[in-house]
């Protein structure tokens, strides 16, 4: 027995806890970031600097911004290892729900701690404590209630004990991983115990692959070897069952061509010759021809997003739908023939069954002349610029804006600064985005044959993520070079951990595409009939509105206080120097790159549900309503 806080005994347990994957054990918890407030700075941060533990201590500078970076950390590390994050009561508590959100969508294991209010009750309320009329026992953090997959308060020092092992068991679960909230009460996280020995003892998590049940094997074996033109989808299953190198193999063995999530992609290699790069709205020519024409649909670990599946209207109504997941949750959509199985396994024991009958699909060239037919787009995108009549655009939306923004911005297109990026960043350089017209690009445009490199969050498309983000890969992987992708308005919106990056001396590259606004909701709203809205940065106008000339930011320039090495490009030559100056560097780096808006690539024939008004003054909005009904009656009704 061992009498001590709970704080020191929560920071004893979380030292002595590992996981093993096919046999290979690695400690779990690395360290823990924090922003110290007076709920927790003599709590829970005196145990961290009594040294009972060899946890490292993070200091974060935004509490969304660190659990963002503990987010990416714990992804590019294959879920096998995560940093914790605290944080004080109240508004730094707040700040981590949307993390938690984050983390939880995507399923990637984000373990918080955010401070309480008393248990006792004695001082409320509190400083910073949020009291809720009708229950005391309602605090802000039960607002964590709606976005983790485990939540529990510690009210008393020997809550502690159960609430640990519980959330152990979520963090290091394939299926239902995501975020968990533990709540420290502040008086509680000083209050002694004589906790057990056995508490504390090293405990290993085994992550074990989900067998697949023969009887379900047998079921989505009965439809796939009657399949002509069958599709596999690669989803985020794939990656974290390190199961690239099994689906390339079976796709190649029999024939199939596969296409990537944003979750999935990089689980394969983008020169597999079966590899038609991204699928659904944010995929590319290549990959939504393929899906409009299968007759059999294979999805692996996939949670079949709207994207995914174009607002369900992007494969044939008759088309028969297999899963392989190890959520059943995930697996049951669409109506499909599940197999509930580690999609390593599955694939290998789908392979083994239809091996026996010699199946193969029916493709002759079409695999081929789809990929074929998207090089040649990706060369078009690599070169297209700004021309004297500012066309073409690429994107829909008012060409006559252009004009202005080339003269106070720049003639570089954002397709062609993205295809020199990657022509010119290390093969193994990681690549994090989340939000904006980006995502777009690089599900179609990005390569990589470096598996696991690509960091992009598109489950919860969550802007300010991508700096943080670029962070947290950055501390998975030091040794790669590590580039964040955002725009201006994710930028303006949380780039606190870049400041992080230049203390913690782990080198980062920011490339922040600026156009003058929220340039892919500007699009979305001006190609479907509403006016230019809110989505620029202009100054108001003498008529009140938002329609003035366009705020000037210098971006680099602000970056450069931080300490951060910066960049201005306008063209490609610029950008050229920059990205090759910038691999010289030994500090983080900010590129601010002015990109004429409406240049990202087009939707490549898929299509997006969004909520346009049934009746408008607008004759645009009619139409662009017209247009989504017929296009819902071409969808899959669920």
């Amino acid at each position: 027995m061992a009498v001590m806080t709970t704080a020191q005994a929560l920071v004893k347990f979380l030292d002595n806890q590992y996981v093993s994957f096919d046999g290979k054990e690695t400690k779990f918890v690395d360290g823990i970031f924090t922003i110290f407030g007076h709920g927790i700075v003599l709590g829970l941060g005196e145990a961290l600097d009594s040294k009972i533990s060899s946890l490292k201590v993070y200091q974060g500078k935004n509490e969304q911004g660190m659990a963002h970076a503990a987010t990416a950390y714990a992804k590019m590390n294959n879920r096998r290892k995560i940093i914790a994050c605290s944080s004080s009561i109240g508004p730094g508590a707040a700040n981590m729900i949307t993390a938690a959100a984050t983390a939880t969508v995507n399923h990637v294991p984000l373990l918080l701690f955010p401070a309480d209010t008393f248990s006792t009750r004695q001082p409320d309320p509190v400083l910073q404590q949020f009291e809720q009329v009708n229950s005391l026992t309602t605090t802000t953090n039960d607002a964590y209630k709606a976005v983790t997959r485990y939540w529990d308060r510690i009210a008393r020092p020997e809550h502690l004990m159960s609430a640990m092992i519980n959330a152990m068991r979520v963090l290091t679960d394939t299926a239902e991983t995501g975020a968990v909230a533990i709540c420290l009460c502040q008086d509680v996280e000083g209050e002694s115990y004589d906790y057990p020995d056995e508490f504390f003892v090293k405990r290993v998590h085994r992550i074990t692959r989900m067998l697949p049940s023969p009887e379900e094997v047998e079921d989505i074996f009965n439809i796939v070897k009657n399949a002509t033109k069958p599709l596999v989808i690669c989803g985020g299953g794939v990656r974290y069952s390190e199961a690239g190198q099994t689906l390339e193999s079976f796709c190649r063995e029999f024939n199939i061509p596969f296409a990537e999530t944003q979750a999935g992609k990089s689980a394969c290699l983008s020169s597999n010759e079966y590899n038609l790069g991204g699928l659904g709205v944010t995929g590319n020519s290549s990959g939504n021809t393929i899906a409009r024409n299968a007759d059999v649909i294979i999805a692996v670990g996939t949670r079949f997003s709207d994207f995914t599946t174009g607002s369900k209207e992007l494969y044939r109504k008759d088309v028969k739908m297999v899963t392989i997941n190890t959520s059943r949750f995930d697996a049951y959509k669409l109506d499909a023939t599940k197999l509930v199985a580690d999609a390593k396994l599955g694939l290998e024991a789908l392979a083994e069954k239809l091996r026996s009958v010699g199946y193969k699909s029916g493709y002759t060239d079409e695999i081929k002349a789809a990929k074929d037919g998207w090089d040649r787009e990706m060369d078009f995108l690599s070169k297209y610029s700004y021309d004297e009549n500012f066309k073409p655009l690429i994107a829909a939306g008012d060409p006559r804006t252009i004009p202005e923004f080339a003269e106070k911005i720049g003639t570089l297109t954002q397709t062609a600064a993205v295809a020199l990026i990657r022509k010119l960043i290390p093969e193994d350089a990681m690549c994090t985005a989340a939000a904006g017209s980006l995502p777009g690009d690089l599900q179609r445009m990005w390569t990589t044959d470096d598996r696991y490199s690509y960091n992009m969050e598109y489950g919860y498309s969550c802007m300010g993520y991508e700096i943080a983000g670029a962070l947290g890969s950055k501390m998975a992987h030091p040794e790669k070079e590590s580039y964040a992708m955002c725009g201006d308005g994710s930028y303006l919106m949380l780039h606190s951990e870049l400041v992080t990056s230049i203390q913690e001396k782990k080198k980062i590259n920011v490339l922040l595409f600026d156009n003058s606004g929220f340039g892919c909701i500007n699009n979305l709203e001006m190609s479907n009939g509403i006016g230019n809205l809110a989505t620029e940065f202009r100054f108001r106008d003498d008529k009140g509105e938002l329609l003035g000339d366009l705020v000037p930011i210098d971006f680099a320039k602000a970056a450069s206080g931080y300490g951060v090495k910066t960049y201005t490009a306008r063209n490609i030559d610029e950008l050229e120097f920059a990205l090759k100056d910038s691999l010289k560097q030994e500090v983080s780096t900010l590129i601010d790159i002015k990109v004429l808006p409406k240049t990202m690539t087009d939707g490549y024939d898929s299509w997006w549900n969004t909520g346009v008004p049934s009746v408008s003054p607008s004759q645009k909005v009619n139409d662009a309503f017209k247009a989504k009904e017929e296009k819902i009656n071409k969808a899959r009704r669920y």
